[in-house]
């Protein structure tokens, strides 16, 4: 039998495969689907930018009134409307729903790492172990399952787009402007990077909100809500809004928070790049738009394999080897991206590029995530959020400029932040190192006394 906190995260992760299978598709296609006066690239802007907002007072706020788990469920619905959206693409329908995505996608991420970290620390308190290695599990066990939606998201598109009558081989010219030889802001038009069929479209973008409305299902059903009595709690006993509203920038006067930024904010600068460059400027420059899917595909497995396999390498090696890895893997493909020359007839080599970014993000996420709410075990709603805020403003710096700045000098932005990643993050963790964080204790958690008497037993319908 599996512990209760177990099959929480199993539900969670389940919940959030099947949703970012629709919304991970739509994000690696933008670039290349809605290219037209760059809408798509655009679109993923206002989405970041949103969550910016959002990021600022809505986490705290949603996660005490409602509860992480129908904060979850909210969170979903808004990144469905992005779907329906992308049904008929314009400015008058991705601009809306990517606002109302980026609303609701600061609760949706901090709900769901709160979540976790609650269930880590209670089920640490339970078998005696140490709290930070339960929550890495905890996050490991999540990337593993979730970062494979790319798989899936993305073998969908490609092959419903590989039914495309229109695909034709790129002539030599068009390929002498791929990756950084030119400048890289206009992928010449040519049958391979057009959109597709009107009807492939709605046949792929139906599918999604397809597996969108069936995440939410997942979540509303099978999921224990773990800190309904603390959410009741908060709407009896108010604080005044004011308090709520400004815990996110309270945070910021830890100056170990302020020290973390540049590392948050790389990892929406590589996001971004590998999903709106990378997949516009190599991959459907040179080989068209319908390898995007596999492409993608081969980043999302080596994710989510090497989220499960460092979630649990961590114990034993600890986060900042981890760390180094991720770098040293980075530094490298972005140096080799600067100087190589995509072409058709070095296939295997546009799936290396993904596979080591994929095996890098999957430290960055699962990591990242990990530190956070061992650093900030008693504010981890204000922790998270703030973690959602700069990571999107990498997110928004990288699209905003996608469509002004040349590839090659996006690339020397990319390093130049990994580098002060490498110069900040150290700081933090040596003081980590040297000052341990308490963790909040057991108790703190199990305000719901009879939702954890039967924790040994899974329980496969819980009360809504």
């Amino acid at each position: 039998m599996i512990s209760r906190n177990f099959k929480n995260v199993l539900v969670v992760s389940i919940g959030f495969l099947s949703l970012f299978t629709a919304y991970g598709g739509l994000q690696s296609l933008q670039s290349s689907l809605n290219a037209e006066q760059g809408m798509g690239v655009a679109s993923l802007s206002v989405i970041y930018a949103s969550i910016i907002v959002s990021s600022m007072f809505l986490p705290p706020i949603m996660i005490k009134n409602l509860g992480c788990k129908w904060t979850i469920v909210v969170g979903m619905a808004c990144y469905v409307s992005y779907s329906v959206g992308n049904l008929f693409p314009g400015w008058y329908t991705l601009i809306p729903t990517s606002v109302i995505l980026g609303l609701g996608g600061s609760p949706l991420w901090s709900a769901k790492c709160t979540y976790l970290t609650i269930s880590g620390n209670v089920q640490a308190g339970k078998d005696g172990k140490k709290g930070s290695d339960v929550i890495n599990q905890y996050f490991g066990i999540f990337f593993f399952i979730f970062q494979s939606s790319g798989v899936w998201g993305n073998l969908m598109s490609s092959l419903i787009f590989g039914q495309d009558t229109s695909i034709a081989d790129i002539p030599e010219e068009v390929l002498e402007t791929c990756g950084a030889a030119d400048c890289g802001l206009v992928v010449s038009s040519n049958s391979t990077s057009s959109r597709p069929a009107q009807k492939l479209v709605w046949t792929l973008v139906g599918c999604y909100i397809g597996v969108g409305l069936l995440a939410m299902l997942i979540v509303a059903v099978f999921l224990d809500n773990i800190d309904r009595e603390q959410a009741s709690q908060f709407r009896g006993n108010r604080e005044p809004f004011c308090h709520t509203f400004l815990a996110t920038f309270r945070l910021l006067k830890d100056w170990r928070l302020l020290t973390l930024i540049p590392l948050t904010m790389y990892s929406g600068f590589e996001q971004s790049f590998l999903s709106g460059e990378y997949t516009k400027n190599y991959v459907t420059c040179a080989l068209g738009i319908h390898y995007v899917g596999f492409v993608m595909m081969c980043f999302a497995a080596t994710n989510s394999v090497c989220s499960f396999l460092f979630g649990r390498l961590a114990r034993y090696t600890g986060r900042a080897a981890l760390f180094c890895l991720a770098a040293v893997s980075n530094f490298a493909c972005i140096i080799a991206l600067l100087y190589w020359r995509p072409n058709p007839d070095e296939l295997p080599v546009f799936f290396v590029f993904p596979a080591l970014w994929g095996m890098s993000d999957a430290i960055w996420q699962t990591q990242t995530n990990a530190l956070y709410g061992i650093l900030f075990p008693r504010d981890k709603e204000a922790a998270f959020a703030n973690y959602r805020m700069w990571e999107s403003l990498g997110f928004v710096i990288a699209f905003a400029y996608s469509t002004f700045i040349c590839l090659e000098y996006k690339l020397y932005i990319l390093l130049a932040v990994l580098l002060l990643t490498a110069v900040t993050y150290p700081i933090v963790e040596y003081y980590e190192h040297k000052h341990p964080t308490v963790p909040v204790e057991e108790g703190a958690y199990l305000s719901n006394k009879e939702a954890m008497e039967a924790d040994s037993k899974i329980i496969c319908q819980t009360e809504m």
